[in-house]
């Protein structure tokens, strides 16, 4: 998910009663519900880089506890306070667990299971951004400061301390998981209408249904088949015709594909993909070369190309955030 919704939901917890577990509560879960981002620092090393290590370790259940120390450790030195360090670090691997959760749910997926196993895991149920969770991240985080305008002053400011927005906070929390469970069965209903027609008269190998960012009865098909990608979107209130679906046709094999493959670039990227689509063009030089280009079906982004010459030998590879084409 997006850092917004990691950071209100470590604002959540804290209210709805962990910020009674040890001093400095609000803080360390802030920095614990977005511990695991700290992969971001692998940009550094450029896109490929990147490619690697995000979501990797520190989106792994073994590295929770660790990630929840440091958030802990690390504002307990920021804030030169005491800590109640058990109820702290418990706390802290709550957010964590948080963290992976709601990552859990994209189609990006995590690998929880690293360093065991690199198999990445993923539900396919909510966008990285989602504008429900939004609305409700806007109203859970106003509304206590509204209603402390516009409410009784009958309380005592100390009472209105110790409950201040916790109502707000716990309605949240509890819209994610009811969300979250209503868009799973949203989406085992698109994964079926998927799965039940017919591609240019060929059977789908596999489908998948991939959340947008706004409609929950509205879901991206991908359909793949021996020869080629189908996509089309499905409305779970209208009508499916799987003769409007757009077709992504597999590049057959030949050298400058197997060339390709051997690049760090490609194989980096297809420990990645989940839905590779392969494609090769002619480029008007070197002569005779071709380009290969690697793409995933679940994204717009996330690009690996190599120019092969004639003689199969790859005189460029890259990877980049780009864009497919149709």
């Amino acid at each position: 998910m997006d850092p917004l919704t990691h950071t209100a939901t470590g604002l959540f917890l804290s209210r709805a009663g962990l910020k009674r577990w040890t001093p400095l509560a609000t803080p360390i879960l802030l920095v614990a519900a977005n511990a695991p981002d700290c992969d971001i620092a692998a940009l550094a090393g450029g896109p490929l880089n990147y490619l690697h290590y995000h979501r990797h370790l520190t989106h792994s259940l073994a590295a929770l506890p660790v990630l929840a120390l440091a958030a802990v450790a690390l504002v307990r030195l920021a804030a030169r306070k005491p800590v109640n360090w058990w109820g702290a670090w418990a706390a802290a691997a709550i957010a964590v667990a948080s963290h992976l959760a709601l990552d859990l749910t994209n189609a990006y997926g995590v690998r929880l299971l690293l360093p065991f196993s690199d198999r990445w895991l993923r539900l396919d149920l909510t966008n990285i951004v989602d504008l429900w969770i939004w609305a409700v991240v806007l109203v859970a985080v106003a509304g206590p400061f509204l209603a402390r305008l516009v409410g009784s002053e009958i309380a005592s400011a100390n009472v209105k301390s110790r409950t201040h927005g916790r109502g707000f906070a716990i309605f949240a929390l509890a819209f994610l998981l009811l969300y979250n469970g209503g868009r799973s069965v949203l989406h085992g209903r698109a994964v079926t209408v998927l799965e039940s027609w017919m591609y240019r008269g060929t059977a789908p190998l596999r489908v998948a249904a991939m959340p947008g960012a706004a409609n929950p009865w509205r879901w991206r098909g991908l359909v793949e088949t021996g020869d080629f990608y189908a996509v089309e979107d499905v409305d779970l209130l209208g009508n499916f015709d799987p003769e409007e679906a757009a077709i992504f046709h597999k590049a057959e094999a030949e050298p400058a594909v197997e060339a390709a493959r051997r690049t760090a670039a490609f194989q980096e990227f297809l420990r990645f993909s989940q839905y590779p689509l392969l494609r090769v063009s002619p480029v008007a030089e070197p002569e005779n070369a071709r380009q290969v280009e690697l793409t995933d079906m679940r994204f717009t982004g996330f690009v690996a190309r190599a120019v092969v010459t004639g003689g199969g030998q790859v005189v460029e590879s890259s990877f980049s955030f780009g864009r497919i084409r149709p």
